[in-house]
């Protein structure tokens, strides 16, 4: 990364422009805050002579504790600065934009106090006001007024301004007093020309710019949006911030929705109104003391995503195999979706979630589990609510916890508040980049998906995890494919009834006599145990104590050898807990285990060896 990439970010996002401050000293240059002015940035360009080519450096004033948390070569004490405030950056191959890009992104949120931040455009402010020559009227009105006319409620609305006091509350209020004069008026003169400036408010435009936004909010609160310069745009939305028009700040944020759709999805605006605008739902939602799914449903869907997939990596035990695979798919790369292995989605998410479970629970670097290794630990900083915008209250917040989840908390303690979550700046993702890469090289060999991926031998640490959720899976599709027989118990008493009547057919009257007789509950009088057998069932059972074989007693009696068997276990269950016969190949068998039980049973009898 080289140093002209920092500069052009500072630009584009902030509207910064490089400050060269001294002209002895050319290689040396500052970027500033858009809001207080203060160095936020101070660059150097120096000839190495060692290495014969210019040495690029910075220090950036995000804070000295990035340095305990980021362990990057580039990264170290500040060169020039002195200070907790400071640190210093190298650029070289080895630097990374994404982690300079939001360390200046700290910078510049540092740099906010209470109050307001520069956000709106990034061109530098030349000229107060700016004026076209043909007007651009809206498509329905044909009202056209004289100009020049002051309408009497715009000049009351001047003389609510205080002067003298320009500071960043005074103006707030200002804004604030003459705003809510301001809440029901409405005009019929098109905007025109173009207004830029950081934290506009009524009083920074002119009669025809106060009567052309006027105008147009008129339009916008009916439903019908244009496109308007964007200063005049972010006044609108600081009107919604400091509830004018409105009745409750559930309708700001309605409102603030309705604008979302109508303006910015309909193509005007930028990227950053739209950051801003989801910022400022949260912030206000939360110093309104709202309920945490009103501030998760209002925030930007990027960062819910991003806190929900860590909700769920953290504890992947509590949820669903396809919301641990799509957590995945979200921090690891959203290109894992589209591998072969999710051609059965049910078992491809399955493997890929038991691989993850295994590895948050076994693997260990330095007693630092692997969601600790990727995304660092929750931190805690300073959180300035609508500190980006002109707002104003007297309202004192009182001392509170928001619990949006697992991994953001809010918290207010005397009028300050702080944030407690996992910041993607401390986010080192290539170990998990590397166990997603791993995971979905073997999966892809182990299915036989084709299209396979090439080894990369730091990835080969995750090997035995996913060796183990292989073979789990193939231990598991093993048993699921044994043969099981089921035994329904509950169908015994109609089997034997219907055998008793199958008997009955097959005898004669004068055995039907004699076997009738004798169908009584025995008691045994060598052991004092009622059992609720008959004479024959007793019969079968000493017989094969005695080593013989029943299939003659069972022809003799016209018995079947399996409902026999099913009929005698369910007598004997209360009594053993278990099925004492067994019936292989139409042959009836004790189970070893329980002889001396039956025997015992029976008069204590043992079956002859």
């Amino acid at each position: 990364m080289e140093l002209s990439e920092l500069i052009t970010y500072a630009k584009e996002k902030y509207g910064l422009e490089e400050q060269h401050k001294w002209a002895d000293f050319p290689g040396f240059s500052v970027l500033c805050h858009p809001r207080t002015g203060k160095w936020a940035a101070l660059l150097m360009r120096q000839w190495d002579g060692e290495r014969g080519m210019m040495a690029e450096r910075c220090d950036l004033k995000c804070g000295s504790e990035c340095l305990r948390t980021l362990h990057k070569s580039y990264l170290s004490a500040p060169v020039r600065m002195h200070g907790q405030r400071w640190i210093g950056i190298s650029f070289s191959a080895e630097t990374e934009k994404e982690i300079v890009f939001r360390l200046f992104d700290r910078a510049i949120s540092d740099g906010d106090q209470r109050g307001y931040t520069i956000v709106l455009n990034d061109r530098q402010v030349t000229n107060e006001k700016t004026y076209g020559d043909t007007p651009l009227p809206f498509a329905q009105s044909t009202y056209r007024p004289q100009r020049g006319m002051i309408p009497a409620k715009i000049r009351e609305m001047r003389r609510l301004y205080e002067r003298g006091k320009e500071s960043l509350e005074a103006r707030a209020r200002n804004f604030y007093r003459q705003a809510v004069f301001m809440q029901d008026y409405e005009d019929d003169l098109p905007w025109t020309g173009i207004f830029t400036r950081y934290f506009p408010t009524y009083h920074d435009l002119n009669t025809e710019q106060l009567r052309g936004y006027f105008t147009w909010r008129t339009h916008v609160r009916k439903g019908e949006y244009s496109a308007i310069s964007a200063s005049a745009v972010y006044i609108y939305l600081y009107e919604l911030l400091n509830g004018i028009g409105v009745s409750s700040p559930e309708e700001s944020l309605r409102k603030m929705k309705e604008f979302e759709k109508g303006y910015l999805d309909a193509g005007f605006g930028d990227i950053r109104m739209r950051q801003n605008l989801y910022r400022w739902m949260v912030d206000l939602a939360l110093v309104h003391g709202l309920t945490e799914d009103t501030v998760m449903s209002y925030g930007d869907p990027l960062l819910r995503e991003t806190d929900t997939a860590l909700c769920i990596l953290k504890k992947p035990a509590e949820y669903s195999d396809q919301e641990v695979f799509s957590s995945l798919c979200i921090l690891a790369g959203r290109s894992l979706k589209n591998t072969p292995v999710m051609q059965d989605p049910v078992r491809g998410s399955h493997l890929f979630a038991e691989v993850w479970r295994r590895v948050l629970k076994e693997y260990r670097r330095d007693d630092t589990d692997i969601f600790r290794l990727c995304f660092g630990e929750r931190t805690v900083r300073r959180w300035y609510p609508l500190s980006n915008a002109v707002y104003y209250t007297e309202k004192k917040q009182p001392d509170r916890d928001i619990v949006i989840n697992d991994c953001r908390v809010y918290t207010c303690k005397d009028g300050a508040w702080t944030v407690s979550s996992y910041e993607k700046i401390y986010f080192d993702l290539r170990l998990l980049h590397g166990l997603a890469h791993e995971t979905d090289l073997m999966l892809r060999r182990y299915l036989k998906t084709g299209h396979y991926l090439k080894e990369k031998t730091e990835d080969t640490w995750a090997v035995p995890y996913i060796t183990a959720v292989i073979e789990e899976e193939k231990k598991a599709l093993a048993e699921a494919a044994r043969p099981r027989i089921t035994i329904d118990l509950s169908g015994l008493e109609q089997i034997r009834q219907d055998a008793e009547i199958t008997r009955d057919s097959l005898l004669t009257d004068e055995e039907k006599a004699e076997l009738y007789e004798e169908e009584e509950v025995q008691a045994l009088p060598e052991t004092g145990v009622e059992i609720p057998l008959d004479d024959l069932q007793v019969q079968i059972l000493q017989r094969l104590l005695d080593g013989e074989d029943v299939s003659q007693l069972l022809r003799d009696n016209h018995l079947m050898p399996t409902i026999t068997a099913d009929m005698i276990n369910e007598i004997m269950f209360d009594e053993i807990g278990d099925n004492i016969l067994v019936c292989e190949d139409d042959r009836l068998s004790l189970v070893e285990d329980y002889e001396e039980d039956i025997a015992e049973m029976l008069g204590g009898q043992r079956r002859c060896r």
